[in-house]
């Protein structure tokens, strides 16, 4: 496993991040794994060197994180892994149950510490922005939940440029923790964060660890056609169908197929490959829920590809209309456990 440091913080991390989106209660999305079942990819990723692990408590409704902090307590060295997690989506329709104000990230946080039984969060981040709670109240609640000792780092995911530079200087001037981290959408099916996020995060020391590295698993190479349901997952949340609809985005997973085909290895594994090179790339976040698929995670680190393929990976892509700053209303709710 190779490593990078997470920004600015000095914090090393793995050059892949395992999302554990995948891991929690059935319940909430049929493919979802339960304790058991999610156990072996723990186990799997930490012996192969991986030390970084996100969740969120939306996820399985806040049972992800207990699996986590489960099995990460059982396998791993907590003072070498980087464990990270997210607020924002409510766990309910009741009042306060979500968003970003300080009553809710401060409720939020120490109900996260207790699923994940850990003492400090290595990496807190905001899940999406919340357009009813200024900036400055937000960035003032990360900022003291770090001072009490309860958070590390602060991150972001999902908004547009301006969003984050305001949040950036906001920080700046007001002396709050910063945004470490920018968690967004991007891999080689949509790359408009190239256009002004990512040059401001490589500007700013920002990490960026994006999510769908694999586009909702297309470019894994196993679908036949575009809008393909053929997965339990694309069947279940339908959010690949939201995200990825454009006529050019088959010709890109054509062009990775053809790339791993001359290669002999894995379409997903060049995937990964195109987006650990891309400036600013500190570890893309990887769900899996086959063993294999984490095996192909972890060998894509050590491929290089050559002028010409990335080349051939990039000529088919085509300008697309902004997705993945706010999911689709499905994503959003489900039962507890």
């Amino acid at each position: 496993m190779q490593y990078t440091y997470l920004g600015r913080t000095g914090i090393k991390v793995s050059r892949i991040c395992l999302g554990c989106m995948s891991y929690g209660s059935p319940k909430w999305r049929p493919w979802v794994l339960d304790a058991s079942d999610a156990e072996p990819f723990f186990r799997r990723a930490v012996e192969a060197g991986i030390n970084f692990f996100d969740t969120a408590d939306m996820y399985s409704m806040g049972a992800s994180e207990e699996v986590t902090g489960r099995w990460l307590r059982e396998y791993a060295n907590l003072d070498e892994v980087v464990i990270a997690t997210k607020v924002f989506f409510p766990e309910s329709d009741k009042p306060n149950m979500g968003g970003l104000s300080r009553k809710h990230i401060q409720q939020a946080c120490d109900a996260s510490l207790k699923r994940l039984g850990v003492e400090t969060i290595d990496l807190y981040q905001i899940h999406r922005l919340d357009p009813h709670t200024p900036i400055d109240e937000t960035l003032a609640a990360l900022d003291g939940l770090v001072r009490q000792g309860k958070v590390r780092h602060i991150g972001a995911s999902s908004m547009y440029a301006w969003q984050f530079m305001k949040a950036l200087a906001t920080s700046d001037q007001n002396g709050l923790a910063r945004f470490a981290t920018m968690q967004n959408h991007y891999n080689l099916v949509y790359r408009e964060e190239e256009r002004e996020m990512l040059p401001l995060c490589e500007n700013e020391g920002v990490a960026v660890i994006p999510w769908s590295p694999l586009a909702r698993g297309m470019l894994a190479g196993t679908r036949k056609q575009l809008g393909d349901k053929s997965t339990a997952r694309s069947e279940s949340d339908g959010i690949d169908q939201h995200l990825y609809d454009q006529p050019c985005d088959w010709e890109v997973v054509e062009a990775v197929k053809k790339v791993a085909a001359a290669r002999g290895v894995k379409p997903a594994q060049v995937a990964l490959a195109w987006l650990l090179a891309r400036p600013a790339v500190a570890a893309p976040i990887v769900g899996a829920t086959k063993i294999a698929h984490l095996d192909d995670a972890i060998e894509a680190v050590d491929i290089a590809l050559e002028a010409e393929e990335i080349a051939a990976l990039e000529a088919p892509y085509q300008a697309h209309p902004i997705r993945g700053l706010a999911p689709p209303a499905p994503a959003l709710f489900g039962s507890r456990h």
